[in-house]
């Protein structure tokens, strides 16, 4: 049985990731917002379009940092959305931002609304903290095991995003500051959550002006990035 000292950890970061964690919640509502154009894939869940990153409303796809059993079920999920917005424009209906300023929408390519499709292939789930949209299409998936759903029991990726900074918190050297700010070889200051693909691997030197920081709002406002596949 979990701790309710553990219990509590995960509760509180599930509350406390100013949005991410959450999957974005929207922050604030604006008129219908269309973007169009040729996207970049950032993860698994957002692309950007015409200089504006969207994310995917409701779904929630694996982490880059993320496994599902032995499959790397993070790293196909990004490929897989590559692969669906390749070679054409996609356009996004926003109605919302989050806290980031990335606009929530659904988005399409050629008709085709790239979150069902990404539920439907296997490669995200539906995020039913906020309903049930594409249910169907995950039942769909899981019978067939397609994706994520070849793993036993894949771990959904807002548990898998609690769990990574209630451990990654309680060990950092900023208590409770988790998020690694790095400064790359041509000086760009990226940072990187403990759910990213390269966070373990990431080491921090203060002499270079790398830190840590709390939130992924605290480091956009300093001026950081987030690591590509995040």
């Amino acid at each position: 049985m979990r701790s309710p000292s553990l219990f509590a950890m995960y509760r509180v970061a599930a509350l406390c990731l100013a949005g991410l964690c959450l999957g974005a919640l929207p922050t604030a509502r604006l008129h219908a917002q269309t973007v169009t154009g040729p996207a970049q894939v950032v993860d698994g869940d957002t692309v950007q379009v015409a200089g504006r990153q969207v994310r995917l409303l409701h779904i929630d796809a694996p982490e880059s940092g993320q496994s599902c059993g032995a499959l790397p079920c993070g790293t196909e999920a990004t490929r897989h959305l590559a692969r669906l917005v390749q070679g054409g424009d996609v356009t996004c209906q926003a109605s919302a931002t989050d806290a980031y300023g990335r606009l929530l929408g659904v988005c399409t390519r050629d008709g085709i609304d790239l979150g069902r499709r990404m539920v439907a292939d296997g490669h995200a789930m539906v995020f039913r903290r906020y309903g049930d949209t594409y249910d169907a299409e995950e039942t769909a998936a899981r019978r067939d095991r397609l994706g994520l759903w070849r793993a036993v029991d894949p771990t959904p990726p807002w548990d898998f995003r609690a769990r990574r900074w209630a451990g990654s918190a309680a060990s950092a050297p900023r208590p409770g500051c988790p998020i690694k700010g790095n400064i790359n070889a041509t000086g760009e200051r990226i940072y990187h959550t403990p759910y990213s693909q390269y966070y373990d691997r990431t080491r921090i030197s203060p002499a270079r002006g790398e830190r840590w920081f709390c939130s992924e709002s605290e480091a956009r406002a300093e001026g950081w990035r987030a690591a590509r596949g995040s």
